[in-house]
């Protein structure tokens, strides 16, 4: 916590790890943008965040139908690794995976639009 004396500039936290000379792997903003990579991340988490529920595999791929298979595999693990979404077996046959965002995802939200601002801001 910051003495109310103190003040400090709007994007400079106050926070030791913001002290670096160097991109570090435990900075906050290197883990978001380390679990946000690649393209169609922040348009996977749009969808579950606009379906307000567990979305399948079936129902990823029809929402971006240009979207490959393997992309969208690759997306899903990542982010599930990132702790951004949990990834849960339906039980019966054939087998089927649903996938929802866990709070942290959802805490996605708001970063999500705040990138939107900023990027409509620059166009």
């Amino acid at each position: 916590m910051t003495h109310p004396t103190v003040r400090h500039r709007p994007g400079l936290p106050d926070d030791p790890r913001a002290a670096v000379a160097r991109p570090s792997p435990d900075c906050p903003v290197e883990i978001a943008l380390t679990a946000l990579r690649g393209r169609w991340t922040t348009l996977l988490v749009r969808e579950l965040l606009r379906a307000g529920r567990p979305l399948g595999y079936r129902e990823l791929a029809g929402a971006l139908p240009a979207l490959s298979d393997k992309v969208l595999t690759d997306r899903l693990r990542q982010l599930t690794e990132a702790g951004v979404l949990d990834r849960r077996r339906r039980p019966g046959w054939p087998p089927t995976v649903d996938y929802r965002l866990t709070d942290r995802g959802r805490a996605l939200g708001p970063v999500l639009q705040a990138l939107w601002d900023w990027g409509a801001e620059a166009g």
